[in-house]
């Protein structure tokens, strides 16, 4: 055959045909039943024919959609400039809208924004776990450390900060005496709650020192408080004083305590042990606990020191594997207002920004020093811990990973660009890959962006789990798009391919891409504002997913096409095709003698060609093959064109066997075999046979049944040490503290509302009910309960007492109280008060009312009056109870010697409207234990408020615990409504209740398999898996939905309408891949780990049981034959040797007329190096019984040519 004439050869631009070219009128197929269209095949081809007249509308302004799709999500992404990044705990887990979220407003609104202090912590652990720690050589370490700790210094703004300038001192007294005061407020201790009080040794935790003339720097090393008051007796009153160390009980405060090591040259004399020089009995020094160097209000319990304590029968303390000391920083407001004005701070511009950047750093140095006090060889290891160390562990899980990131779609453009290349340049699609991925990165971007601009707060699950899940959502459109592309049905004119393409996969990609949006925005059913605030960006990424593909993603497509028609390489699309496919269109030719169904208006073939490069000439021969005969398109017989193998929906000829020239060119086996092929010709068959069908069905009972007996391992919570990274040392003092000091410090606070005085009888029941709870440490039988109800009532039955003692001595009288004591002087003046403010003063009643009656209650009319008194008069004891009043009692200085008469008038305190008590709760170690304590804890308060007294309770375990009451109710009312809504969202798509109900009872199991597999995990249950589980809902429809739509737009038996999904789970699993790399173990287990196993559950039951239930339960198609061909009807005539011909019998039906044909001949050239062409005999033999017609319901859609693309 001569060569092909250039001006033949030569194709016409893209969009262009002959002027007389008439488009092929698209009339209704053939296979159609009689009679008028399905009520749901009418409406899914309305819908699929709006999306060909988008697909068009974008084909024909491709460029134009492409430079407004990348301006517009280009802009959004910018909005990623305002993100914030939320890490305050209260702020991620306390649920929105709840009584705690209520309470919690209530309490800042009436204390502020912090608490009073921060806690620094050292726990202390032997090297050989269950060794002994009691001993005097594990104290010394201990020392050691917390000395070291305690002596750190920072120099910040010019200034040096070291431990007694920014810790917490409880209850400094005011003093009149001004040496006295100073003296005071440079020696009054630091708040450390220490195993080291029981000794000698703690005072030098303590850093202050004071200077008299004539002695040795006073430190409370060699401070004894009783000699030094009666030293400086004669030269001063001191008498206000004294009694205000007796009440607080403080004696010879350190030096009376024994020494651990009696050898030490400081050690004072008063110490029991200085004479013996013998070690003190650790385990008896410590039993019952320690004390500050107040008696009375500084009491440390055994708990609060010990850890794994064992006794003997009769309760003595004899052994403990752990100890821990705590360090009290004030807060930054607390730290500003102390220096506020101070002649340190006056020219450094103090503010509290400052003095929070000073607190951060002092306690990263505090834990720094701390972990390397001891060496390497100990027998004893550190563990620190402050409020700055979790703040840090936010911060750094909340960071992006920009190599994370990076390495993730790198990865995920290697996958797209290695699978979509191909030898073949016209069908490879490698720069379609890369630019997808990246379009899918853009939109990302763009949905972070739009979420930020909408004040939605970052968090860890954002930066750390988004970007990846919504990339492996996001690029599985992508490849559906890209497929379908490519195959287009034969005689697809260039300016309808895309609208073809959108036509026969938008509804597949609107219906999953909906559904993904619906779970999302369904799992912002749970109250947590972290997961919600997750679940609205992953709602609003998926939507911006969406639109990406569906509008930018077809304009990239069709941008490729011009690639492909100007005959360039991919990728390299600079450079020509040495070797180009060419096409020509040939006008439709009428064909003689034959006839055809009269509902068959044109018939469009596709002939092929081979041509080849002479190395003589340099010219292009095209040759067709002598002998061809026209047959039905081969069908495939057990699936759809959406994921058929390449070349399967391309030719309409086959030619003779011995006739092609494949000798020369003959396929290797392994370069035929792919995934598709392998699922389709030897997965498909096997899984549909009958036997195989019962297998499947009974693994699958068992996997669900293994699964629900899973789901009863499942656990509630998650603890910090889920969240630190594994082998740090911040996990390691998490682990010792959960182990050993599982303590928690809550309190009971009372609202305003109801009145104090006349309810006190309730709040004592409240307290004693409280107490009672399971969890709650009680205090040593000997020790006043720790609440200023009790305190302020013990102060005035004292005070009480020394009015008594006075007047039965005759030193206070009815007119004098001057003689009297200081207790008795305040005494006096309270039983004189009325309340009443036109005569307050009523000096009859000094004898004939008490100020606590014989029930223990405080008169009404005396209890604010004397509530000032008792805040201005008792420091220690006001610290001690940690009341908080809100509104704070005024300040009244008593003043035993006014002449006046005006110390008599005493300002009652406002109704109180907050106050609280202080609790301890101990052995808290699973979410059961912390649900037992809240629901005691509220049906306490519950019990008060039938009683009229307000109060609820506060504290980190009804914060971050409160959560579980209601999770799993929210989460099984989520996961419900959630299938309700993709049952319909189906239903209305797919207008097949049926099959959606398929579709639903899938992703029913594959959540319940997801929790069970949980439980077989050790995975507990919370706010995030409870997301992920929401979350599966949708993201498992992109495994069924495919398989279902096939299924549904197929025609011949169930068992031959089935078509696996491949790339979708295979894609997801890359973009999850990148989570492994992550530093956080909680990263791993509850994202990965979950997700992935999620993603392979959608295989399963994508490609295994869902084909299987179809193929016992689906509906019947949508679309059958109107007639059946029989072997004569396509059975070529006899040909005459060179001649190409169309066949048709003559014994078709009376109503099939005549008939012309558009043919497209497609000029293939010869294969580039490596290239290896593919049999006819590989295709599938086509079976009228079976013909795929999923673009069959596509050309239900009457519509007209594309223009010309601009």
């Amino acid at each position: 055959m001569p060569p092909i004439p250039a001006s033949m050869a030569r194709s016409p631009p893209l969009g262009e045909l002959p002027p007389d070219y008439t488009p092929p009128a698209r009339a209704a197929a053939p296979q159609i039943l009689t009679g008028s269209l399905k009520a749901p095949l009418w409406l899914r081809a309305y819908f699929q024919g709006l999306l060909f007249s988008l697909g068009c509308g974008i084909q024909r302004h491709c460029g134009k959609v492409f430079f407004l799709g990348l301006l517009a999500f280009g802009a959004l992404a910018l909005g990623l400039r305002v993100a914030i990044i939320e890490t305050d705990l209260e702020q991620l887990w306390v649920e929105v809208g709840s009584q705690v979220s209520q309470e919690l407003h209530y309490t800042k609104e009436k204390l502020g924004e912090e608490a009073a202090y921060t806690s620094q912590m050292l726990i202390q652990t032997p090297r050989q776990e269950g060794e002994n720690i009691l001993t005097p050589e594990a104290l010394d370490l201990h020392l050691q450390a917390a000395l070291t700790a305690s002596k750190v210094q920072v120099s910040l703004y010019g200034k040096s900060w070291d431990l007694n300038k920014i810790c917490y001192k409880s209850g400094v007294p005011l003093i009149e005496n001004g040496m006295i005061e100073r003296m005071i407020e440079k020696l009054f201790p630091c708040v450390i709650l220490t195993p080291l009080d029981c000794f000698w040794e703690g005072a030098k935790l303590q850093g202050g020192s004071a200077y008299l003339p004539g002695r040795p720097d006073i430190q409370w090393t060699n401070l004894d408080p009783e000699q030094l008051l009666e030293e400086l007796g004669p030269f001063t009153s001191l008498e206000g004083f004294r009694e205000l160390l007796d009440k607080a009980q403080v004696g010879q405060a350190y030096v009376g305590r024994p020494c651990l090591n009696p050898d030490d040259l400081h050690c004072p004399p008063s110490a029991p042990n200085h004479h013996s020089r013998q070690a003190p009995d650790v385990a008896r020094e410590l039993s019952g606990g320690c004390h500050g160097f107040s008696h009375k209000f500084m009491h440390w319990q055994e708990e609060l020191l010990l850890g794994g304590m064992a006794r003997d029968p009769q309760g003595q303390l004899l052994r403990a594997e752990a100890l821990q000391s705590t360090f009290l920083l004030m807060s930054p407001r607390q730290l500003y207002e102390h220096f506020r004005g101070d002649y340190q701070t006056h020219d450094i511009g103090w503010s509290e920004e400052q003095a929070g950047t000073v607190l951060q750093a002092w306690q990263r140095r505090f834990v720094q020093l701390a972990q390397e006090a001891l060496p390497e060889n100990a027998s004893q290891q550190i563990h620190a811990f402050s409020s700055t160390t979790l703040d840090d562990i936010l911060h750094a899980f909340s960071e992006v990973s920009a190599a994370r990131v990076v390495g993730g779609y790198l990865l995920m453009l290697t996958y797209a660009c290695v699978t979509m290349l191909r030898w073949d340049c016209a069908q490879s699609q490698g720069t379609v890959g890369l630019a997808g991925v990246l379009l899918v990165a853009l939109a990302v971007a763009s949905g972070l962006g739009l979420c930020a601009l909408l004040g939605i707060a970052f968090n860890a699950a954002t930066t750390q789990v988004l970007p990846f899940l919504t990339l492996g959502i996001g690029v599985d459109d992508i490849f559906l798009l890209a497929h379908a592309f490519t195959e287009a049905p034969p005689g697809t004119p260039l300016q309808e391919r895309m609208g073809e393409c959108l036509q026969r996969t938008g509804t597949s990609v609107t219906l999953t891409s909906i559904n993904n949006m619906v779970a999302f925005f369904m799992a912002a059913l749970v109250p947590i504002p972290a997961l919600r605030a997750f679940s609205l960006q992953a709602a609003i990424v998926v939507g911006c997913n969406f639109a990406a593909v569906m509008l930018v993603f077809p304009a990239i497509l069709s941008l490729d096409l011009y690639r492909r028609h100007c005959q360039r390489l991919d990728v390299l699309c600079c450079f020509s095709s040495p070797c180009s496919a060419r096409v020509i269109q040939i006008l439709p030719q009428e064909l003689a003698d034959s006839t055809v169904p009269v509902s068959i208006a044109h018939l469009t073939a596709t002939v092929q060609a081979f041509a080849h490069c002479e190395a003589s000439s340099q010219h292009v021969v095209t040759i067709l093959p002598p002998q061809a005969r026209l047959v039905p398109p081969p069908s495939d017989a057990l699936g759809s064109e959406l994921f058929s193998p390449g070349g399967s929906t391309r030719d309409l000829l086959s030619q003779e066997e011995g006739t092609r020239q494949k000798a020369a060119c003959k396929s290797l086996p392994c370069a035929r075999w792919n995934l598709a092929h392998f699922v389709r010709h030897q997965f498909a068959p096997l899984l549909l046979q009958s036997q195989a069908k019962a297998v499947v069905l009974v693994l699958f009972g068992a996997l669900l049944g293994l699964s629900l007996y899973g789901a009863t391992l499942v656990q509630d919570g998650l603890a910090m040490t889920d969240v630190v990274p594994r082998g740090t040392k911040e996990h390691g003092f998490l682990s010792a503290q959960l182990r050993y000091f599982s303590l928690y410090e809550v309190a009971l606070v009372t609202q305003g509302g109801f009145d104090y005085a006349h309810s006190q009888r309730a709040l004592f029941d409240l307290h004693q009910r409280f107490s009672s709870l399971k969890a709650v440490l009680p205090p040593p039988a000997t020790q006043t309960p720790r609440t200023w109800l009790h305190y302020y009532r013990n102060w005035l039955q004292g005070i009480q007492a020394a009015f008594d003692q006075d007047w039965a001595s005759g030193h206070i009288t009815h007119h004098s109280y001057r003689n009297g004591s200081e207790d008795g002087a305040l005494a006096y003046k309270l039983l004189i008060q009325t309340g009443d403010a036109q005569e307050p003063l009523d000096f009859s009643q000094l004898t004939t009312r008490k100020l606590v009656d014989k029930e223990g209650l405080i008169p009404p009319e005396l209890f604010y009056v004397g509530l000032t008194v008792w805040v201005s008069s008792d420091p220690l004891g006001l610290a001690a109870s940690q009341a908080n009043f809100y509104p704070p009692p005024p300040e009244w200085l008593h003043d035993k010697y006014d002449t006046t008469g005006e110390n008599l008038r005493i300002p009652a305190a406002q109704p109180l409207e907050f106050a609280q008590f202080p609790f301890l709760l101990h052995g808290l170690q699973k979410t059961a234990d912390f649900v037992e304590a809240i629901e005691g804890a509220r049906a306490a308060c519950a019990e008060a408020g039938r009683a009229g007294v307000r109060a609820y309770p506060s504290g980190s375990p009804f914060l971050f615990w409160e959560q579980y009451l209601g999770l799993r109710r929210c989460f099984l009312l989520a996961v419900c409504i959630l299938l309700v809504c993709t049952f319909l969202v189906c239903a209305l798509l797919l207008l097949n209740p049926w099959t959606a109900g398929l579709i639903v009872l899938v992703l029913a199991m594959m959540t319940v398999e997801l929790f069970g597999i949980m439980g077989f995990l050790g995975i507990k249950l919370s706010a995030i898996p409870v997301v992920i589980l929401v979350a599966s809902v949708g993201i498992g429809v992109e495994f069924t939905v495919h398989v279902a739509l096939a299924f549904l737009t197929s025609q011949g038996s169930r068992n031959l309408r089935f078509a696996p999904v491949k790339d979708g789970g295979i894609s997801t699993l890359l973009g999850l891949l990148m989570l492994v790399g992550s530093n956080f173990d909680f990263i791993i287990r509850y994202f990965f780990v979950v997700l992935t196993v999620l993603t392979l559950l959608g295989l399963l039951h994508g490609l295994v049981l869902l084909p299987v239930l179809l193929s016992i339960l689906g509906p019947p198609p949508e679309v059958i034959q109107m007639y059946k061909e029989s072997a004569e009807v396509l059975s070529p005539p006899a040909r005459r040797a060179g001649e190409l011909r169309w066949g048709v019998s003559p014994t078709l039906p009376q109503s099939f007329a005549r008939v012309t044909t558009s043919m497209t001949v497609a000029l293939h050239p010869p294969p580039l190096p490596g290239a290896y062409i593919h049999p006819a005999s590989d295709e599938p033999t086509w079976s009228p019984d079976a013909t795929p017609t999923a673009n069959g319901s596509s050309n239900l859609t009457s519509r007209g040519p594309c223009l010309a693309t601009e």
